[in-house]
């Protein structure tokens, strides 16, 4: 759900009570910089925080923003998930929590830290770097302990009234409408026996909405007495059919006086069917949201064939085990908890973390040869979906199928590159590569995809190394995507390096040296070099028009976009301008918005360059058009800058300041000082003084403000919109 600015969970059913609880929230929130909810499982943290979240922010103007914990299986990814959680994509080589508090360092923002139990010592430490740190920054966070960390207030979350208050018959009625519209309490000692299964549940939200799931298969009445002979019953040491959660708790998650919660979880799961009861185990390995389809891949097995599997989920649903927003699944983290217990008891840990594994390196597979294609959009999103999913899977494989771990890092590495996650895919190419000596394509790639993020973040003498060792091994194997992808790596490095004749010499070599041996399917393209374009100067885009080259290779595509980078470069604006639009035509046909919008970006730049304004502003809206699609906040920054200097060109000045601070909003989310390629350095500082002359100083900087201020969304919104203000 997005707020007014940032980021907080849809509420996707009513909330009741807690009156009380949201005005100490409220006060708290005001009062204090760190506050955290702390009770048992099943109380209602989550609910409570994303309700007092929701109330208190528009108090924030930089946004109320969320982070969920509980996927986390270790102190690894916390970084991370809190960086994406409030924007930040860093491209830097700095250390992860020095760009983190640099982001929120002037920030007046609300972070949300739900479900922090299991990792309260690393999060204790994160916390204090950031508050101390960040002035603005209030932190609320959910935990069944206290963190711990110096100032923390601690509100301590109660169940819900039983006895004098509706509260809890209130939430059961409602999860029962919400299982069946036309159930209700209204035969003969319904409202009383209800009343007496959520006292037995001692108001544990949880409880009573697992409680109320279960009046399908009894009625209210049956469901009462079923409760009280279970909860009157004394629990047995050597009864396995007793509360299994009692004899397989950790006690230090499920102390003994939360028996009532596990025993509830245990009387449900014993509601299950066999079946049921196996896919919530196996369930269990999945950290983020599901569909179906990756249900059954993960989880399919034995007696679980695909059918079943569909059946079986459809089952837990019915039973608030799993729950389902349109086609996406997910389980509580207490749920969550006691099906990883029953994995264990099953003996099934280490099959089901093979199923997993196998299933992402498949998605990864699926996603890099999805690439040059209809659904590549669709595939960024995913791949940044799973991101936990598909880290846990690596960390399997790195500990035992080593070639599998090198060929998912680097199938996702360049995914993860252009999404912004380059510690990642930096971090886990090198522990692939270091896992093993196994020699071949794989290998290769993961040493592209360490190139590659070198070079995003700043590390050209990296990049250069690992540009020179791909194209020796593939020039050694006669392995022309090699080629094209070495190629690509150190021709973008030598751009960046001011050395345009040399990358351009070696971009036009290497695509004559390939063009009659496609890969991957391609049929061969005209060959479209400096040679075969006239030199005539400026004209309009419709001189760059020429017919399209087939589908070609993404890697063929990449190298292309160095010859266009490099004449520009050059200042033959024409050529450049040609091959811009041939090769935006190329990656039109094959479904590719990745390379297009940096077609896009150079053709912008060339009108620019060319005194064509009105065209140059029209190609960077395409461009950011494209970026905002693959949630490229790199891309964005850059096509911010063109636009802006299409903007001032054309006299608007106070409009182009700003579209300029807005894109230095998105720099600073790759955590860099405004860069771009090094030939727009000149023009931006031009069309900056052409801006500031046409409003004057104050006026600019004003709307530089302005820009800089707006939530990124808000602001590239609008500079989006083709209306021109003069």
């Amino acid at each position: 759900m997005m707020t007014k600015v940032g980021f907080l969970p849809e509420e996707t059913s009513s909330f009741v009570g807690r009156r009380a609880e949201l005005a100490r929230l409220e006060t708290a929130l005001t009062t204090r910089r760190m506050t955290t909810l702390i009770g048992p499982g099943g109380v209602g943290k989550t609910r409570l925080a994303v309700r007092a979240a929701r109330a208190a922010a528009d108090r924030y103007p930089d946004g109320a923003w969320w982070a969920d914990l509980s996927p986390l299986y270790d102190d690894a990814l916390l970084l991370p998930t809190v960086s994406d959680a409030v924007g930040l994509a860093d491209h830097t080589l700095r250390m992860p929590v020095e760009a983190l508090c640099e982001w929120l360092s002037d920030k007046n923002l609300l972070l949300v830290l739900d479900s922090a139990e299991h990792l309260r010592g690393p999060c204790s430490h994160l916390l204090a770097e950031l508050i101390t740190t960040s002035p603005g920054l209030t932190v609320l966070v959910t935990s069944r302990q206290p963190l711990g960390t110096r100032g923390e207030h601690v509100v301590r979350i109660q169940p819900l009234p039983v006895d004098g208050a509706p509260d809890a018959l209130q939430l059961f009625e409602d999860r029962l409408r919400a299982g069946d519209p036309r159930a209700g309490l209204d035969a003969p000692g319904d409202r009383a026996a209800a009343a007496d299964i959520c006292r037995r549940l001692e108001g544990i939200p949880l409880a009573i909405e697992l409680a109320a799931a279960g009046i399908g298969r009894h009625t209210v009445a049956q469901l009462a007495t079923r409760i009280g002979t279970r909860f009157d019953a004394p629990v047995d040491a050597e009864d396995l059919t007793a509360s299994r959660l009692d004899l397989l708790a950790d006690d230090s998650l499920w102390p003994r006086r939360h028996r009532t919660l596990r025993t509830t979880i245990g009387w449900s799961h014993e509601l299950c069917t066999p079946l049921e009861r196996l896919l919530w185990a196996r369930l269990t390995l999945l950290r983020t949201d599901f569909d179906e389809e990756v249900a059954r891949e993960v989880c399919t097995g034995g007696p679980l064939t695909p059918q079943e599997v569909d059946r079986a989920l459809q089952g837990l649903v019915a039973q608030s085990v799993v729950q389902r927003d349109g086609t996406r699944y997910r389980m509580l983290d207490t749920l969550r908890e006691y099906g990883r217990m029953w994995l264990r008891e099953l003996g099934e840990e280490r099959a089901a973390a093979d199923r997993h594994a196998r299933s992402f390196l498949g998605l990864a597979r699926r996603a890099h040869g999805g690439w040059t294609g209809p659904d590549q959009v669709s595939w960024y999103h995913t791949i940044a979906d799973t991101h936990l999913d598909l880290c846990a899977a690596l960390d399997h494989l790195l500990a035992h199928d080593v070639a599998g771990a090198q060929e998912m890092a680097g199938r996702v590495g360049f995914f993860w590159a252009c999404c912004g996650h380059l510690s990642e895919a930096r971090g886990y190419a090198q522990r692939a590569l270091d896992a093993g000596p196994v020699e071949g394509p794989h290998r290769t790639r993961l040493q592209w995809v360490l190139g590659v993020a070198a070079l995003l973040q700043g590390d050209f003498a990296t990049a250069e190394k690992y540009g020179a060792l791909c194209t020796a091994i593939a020039l050694y194997d006669h392995d022309d995507e090699g080629m094209l992808g070495a190629t690509y790596l150190s021709g973008l490095t030598q751009l960046m390096n001011g050395e345009p004749a040399a990358a351009l010499e070696a971009a036009e070599r290497v695509l004559r040296m390939t063009e009659t041996a496609p890969s991957d399917g391609a049929s061969p393209e005209p060959r479209t070099t400096a040679a075969d374009t006239s030199e005539a100067a400026g004209g309009s885009d419709a001189d760059f028009d020429s017919d399209p080259a087939p589908v070609e290779s993404a890697h063929r595509l990449r190298c292309r976009l160095i010859t266009v980078f490099a004449l520009t470069a050059l200042g033959r604006l024409t050529e450049s301008g040609r091959a811009a639009a041939t090769l935006r035509r190329s990656c039109e046909l094959g479904g590719e918005y990745w390379t297009r919008s940096y077609a896009d970006y150079q053709l912008a730049l060339i009108a620019l360059l060319q005194g064509r304004p009105e065209d140059s502003a029209t190609h960077a809206r395409a461009m950011l058009a494209g970026k905002h699609r693959l949630r490229d906040s790199f891309g964005i920054a850059l096509g911010l800058d063109i636009l802006a200097a299409a903007i001032a060109a054309q006299g608007a000045g106070a409009q182009a300041a700003r579209v300029y601070g807005t894109g230095h909003a998105y720099w600073r989310m790759v955590g860099h000082p405004q860069r771009g390629t090094p030939e727009l350095g000149a023009v931006r500082e031009t069309c900056e003084l052409q801006a500031r002359a046409a409003v004057g100083d104050a006026a600019y900087q004003r709307a530089f403000e302005r820009g800089q201020a707006d939530n990124a969304e808000v602001g590239l919104a609008a500079a989006l919109h083709s209306g021109l203000q003069l």
